[in-house]
């Protein structure tokens, strides 16, 4: 179900008709906090992985099944609601060491544009903002469908990964270990678990 515009320079101009179940779905959505997740891996000790999450989120995203190349997404996330599962180490991510949450309080994903890969699978581009630093980055996502939940809330499902250079956004605090190698990697996976609710139109 193509949500987003399908690069494609080489193929010739053609009329395309709309999948009614695909335009059905336009329309402004909310992100869903309780029902998504935003979360990161990354390697500590060079021998297993720590694991978290951000617990405070909030974010629109715009689909236009009509028109695929007008949809976009937006997120802000409260950095102070990290979550590992270790109250100190929880408190050493916000810190200056790290995110520095007292200075900079939100990180923030702004998209510019998106493409579909084939089938369900989808990449939206943007601009991450982590502390002062922003750069672009690309988000690869499978769309999960659409439903009408229980309360009559118009839902639609996203879910990805990407893979992100710590030090690429200032984040380059770490020690070494008496082994060799560093306590923790500059590689960082983020996860994706979307949610979103359809707004109600606007009465004329």
């Amino acid at each position: 179900m193509a949500l987003f515009n399908r690069k494609n320079n080489d193929a010739p101009t053609a009329t395309v008709a709309v999948d009614p179940a695909l335009a059905a779905l336009t329309g402004d959505y909310a992100i869903d906090p309780a029902h998504s997740s935003i979360g990161f891996t990354v390697r500590h000790a060079m021998v297993t992985n720590v694991r978290g999450s951000f617990g405070e989120h909030e974010g629109s995203l715009k689909l236009d099944g009509s028109n695929p190349a007008g949809s976009s997404a937006s997120i802000d996330v409260k950095i102070a609601s990290v979550d590992t599962g270790i109250a100190d180490r929880d408190g050493h991510l916000v810190s200056g060491d790290f995110f520095d949450a007292e200075k900079f309080p939100l990180m923030t994903f702004r998209s510019t544009a998106a493409e579909q890969l084939g089938g369900d699978k989808y990449r939206i581009t943007g601009d991450l903002t982590i502390k002062d630093v922003t750069r672009p980055l690309a988000i690869d996502l499978e769309f999960n469908g659409s439903a009408t939940d229980v309360y009559g809330n118009e839902r639609v499902g996203f879910e990805g990964s990407t893979d992100i250079l710590r030090s690429d956004w200032g984040l380059t605090w770490n020690a070494a270990l008496e082994t060799g190698g560093v306590m923790v990697s500059d590689k960082v996976k983020l996860n994706f678990d979307i949610s979103a609710i359809k707004a109600a139109p606007q009465a004329a």
